[in-house]
């Protein structure tokens, strides 16, 4: 999956849009080099988001689709 459609599924950043502007800005950084919103997504993968207040979170599930109660359950914050 698109690192900018993760971003928008997991609810770590509110739209699709606001996640493609920051990867552009070189904002999302994922296992240690700043990424482009079409890198593929992985289980595993570290995603640090360095806009507010910087998070850190590693990448447990991938899915297209996900409720708003089950989007925390596709990360956890490192």
């Amino acid at each position: 999956m698109r690192l900018d459609k993760f971003l928008k599924v997991s609810r770590l950043i509110k739209r699709r849009t606001v996640a493609n502007e920051a990867c552009d800005a070189e904002k999302v950084i994922v296992n240690g080099k700043a990424q482009r919103a079409s890198y593929e997504v992985k289980t595993g993968d570290i995603i640090e988001i360095l806009i507010g207040k910087p998070l850190k979170v590693r990448v447990l599930e991938v899915r297209e689709f996900t409720k708003k109660e089950e989007a925390a359950a596709l990360y956890e914050v490192v």
